[in-house]
């Protein structure tokens, strides 16, 4: 593996961490013997074109600083190729990587991890969720979950966190149980009820919400979380455990395995990473091994 790889960074991960989190991350690279060229962009499809370009390049490893959202951009230029991914999250959420057991907010020990796993040839792969030509790592929200997203995008204050608990406010004043139609593999299309499904390659979104909690990245299969269709008092129940994945027990949840996917309701957008995909109808499948990762 040639000594020259990528960081890919994001200035503006969590709240400015990106930017403070590059050069503790690059200097471990460094210090490991490694020459490190730094992407920025000046907008997500001008950084891509430029991850894009380093990986046809032959860089040793393309490194995403930021948030999960960075991650997902970073997906699109590695996933299918043998050039490795490493993470140095220090966004908001950072979900993938919590899935990858990676460091979370420790810049120069994700940085020293990297470095350790790229010169011993450590790495992982793992299975990525495609749809169309676009490739999500962690999981692929529709319905309650993808509405307060929608109503929360569109705000421009509060900011921060607060700006979607409030859009989640407006939405259970609003609320009520979606019709889905919903095929797992190519077998008969079920009709249901649901106040949300998620399609899961790994186990959670939101910064540690575990709503797929049984999802494993190297089975070749989605975890998928269906919430049938309940009541505002049943879902500000039943949401809360959602943090330590225990919702999974409750009687209105069910769990599918399946490597392909097609999810459509009306009035619904997919986000997959938490980055919008479109509206349903959408089709997801599962790819084994799309994508190598430095890392433990």
């Amino acid at each position: 593996m040639t000594s020259e790889i990528t960081l890919f960074v994001n200035p503006t991960a969590g709240r400015g961490r990106g930017a403070h989190a590059a050069q503790p991350a690059a200097s471990a690279l460094r210090a490991a013997g490694f020459s490190v060229r730094t992407v920025l962009g000046e907008n997500a499809e001008d950084a891509l074109i430029r991850a894009r370009a380093a990986v046809a390049d032959g860089t040793g490893a393309l490194i995403a600083v930021g948030g999960d959202g960075m991650a997902n951009l970073a997906l699109q230029a590695v996933a299918g190729t043998r050039t490795p991914l490493g993470l140095v999250a220090v966004g908001t959420g950072n979900d993938f990587a919590r899935a990858l057991g990676l460091p979370v907010r420790d810049p120069a020990a994700a940085g020293r991890l990297i470095a350790g796993a790229l010169k011993e040839a450590r790495l992982r792969e793992v299975d990525l969720g495609r749809v169309g030509g676009t490739w999500f790592g962690t999981v692929l929200a529709s319905g309650f979950d993808s509405r307060v997203n929608d109503r929360g995008n569109r705000m421009r204050w509060p900011t921060g966190r607060f700006k979607y608990d409030l859009a989640m406010l407006v939405e259970l004043a609003a609320f009520k149980p979606f019709p889905y139609r919903i095929t797992l593999d190519d077998g008969d299309v079920r009709e249901i009820e649901a106040t949300l499904v998620a399609v899961g390659n790994g186990s959670s979104y939101g910064g540690g919400m575990k709503i797929c909690a049984g999802a494993d990245l190297g089975d070749g299969l989605f975890d998928v979380t269906v919430v049938g269709a309940c009541s505002r008092t049943t879902l500000l129940k039943v949401f809360p455990r959602v943090y330590k994945g225990t919702h999974l027990d409750h009687p209105q949840v069910t769990v599918y395995r399946a490597a392909k996917v097609e999810l459509a309701a009306e009035g619904i957008t997919g986000y997959a990473d938490g980055e919008p995909l479109g509206p349903l109808p959408l089709a997801a499948e599962c790819v084994s091994g799309a994508v190598r990762v430095a890392g433990p």
